[in-house]
């Protein structure tokens, strides 16, 4: 199976990077090929310029994309799935992923009348968050969050869905022992979840 990964954090002194190393422990450790958009390693720019609103605002096919999005909408169709690891950032994505869907689910590629990008197998979301599940909050905006996600910008992109969230992951707050345990639990989660891809 084929496999991009969209991993985004800004720091690897990260529980989420820890995530990510295992998946693609996993990912390897079965044979599977993948390729990793690392938005922050790379630099990705995720500002819409003003061109390329009027291109999406305008529905205009023949106004051109931008090379380095190109490069990510190649990745997305040479892949038969799509993963995308984050930290829950009050509710949401970081801006950096956020950008990234704004300028990568472009008119004619990933919505219009006939989009150009392929339906994927399986989008999966590996969701960090320093806050606990046990919490009605908590889980009343994880189902916000899937709602976008999912809902609004996976919608019918690919067959199935799913979304993992780590939780408890926070520093102090009398916290550190439970995270050190959940980072074990956690870490051997995202192994197997890479390795029994598929399955």
């Amino acid at each position: 199976m084929n496999v991009l990964i969209v991993y985004c954090h800004p720091s690897k002194n990260s529980f989420t990077n820890v995530v990510k190393e295992s998946f693609i422990k996993g990912l390897k450790e079965a044979g599977h090929n993948y390729q990793i958009s690392d938005l922050y390693a790379e630099e990705f720019n995720p500002i819409m310029s003003e061109t390329e609103y009027l291109r999406e605002g305008f529905y205009d096919l023949n106004a051109p994309v931008p090379e380095e999005i190109i490069k990510e909408q190649e990745k997305i169709n040479a892949s038969d799935m799509i993963v995308f690891i984050y930290p829950d950032f009050w509710t949401s994505s970081p801006a950096m992923l956020e950008g990234w869907f704004q300028r990568v689910w472009t008119y004619g590629f990933a919505y219009g009348d006939n989009p150009t990008m392929k339906a994927l197998d399986k989008a999966l979301f590996l969701v960090t968050m320093g806050g606990t599940l046990d919490d009605e909050i908590r889980r009343t905006q994880l189902e916000a969050m899937k709602t976008v996600m999912v809902g609004d910008r996976i919608r019918n992109r690919a067959k199935i869905c799913e979304v993992h969230v780590f939780d408890q992951m926070t520093r102090g707050y009398g916290n550190d022992q439970n995270r050190a345990e959940r980072m074990d639990k956690f870490s051997k989660k995202a192994y197997e979840l890479g390795k029994c891809l598929g399955k």
